[in-house]
């Protein structure tokens, strides 16, 4: 998956179906029509050394 920079703006750019199968849940956790727009938060640390994840929770 590619991802897009600017400014405060990011973009997910799919490259493959299980990627744009993957971006679609993820779309769909975060909005919600009837209630509240959902927030992804970093949460502990990135260092590609270490590991090689970046994991965010889903707040309200």
């Amino acid at each position: 998956m590619k991802l897009r920079f600017e400014k405060n703006i990011v973009e997910f750019c799919p490259e493959n179906e299980e990627e744009k199968d993957s971006l679609e849940t993820l779309w769909r956790q975060l909005i919600d029509c009837v209630k509240d727009t959902k927030k992804l938060v970093p949460i502990g640390e990135y260092v590609p050394e270490k590991n090689n994840v970046a994991r965010f929770t889903v707040e309200s």
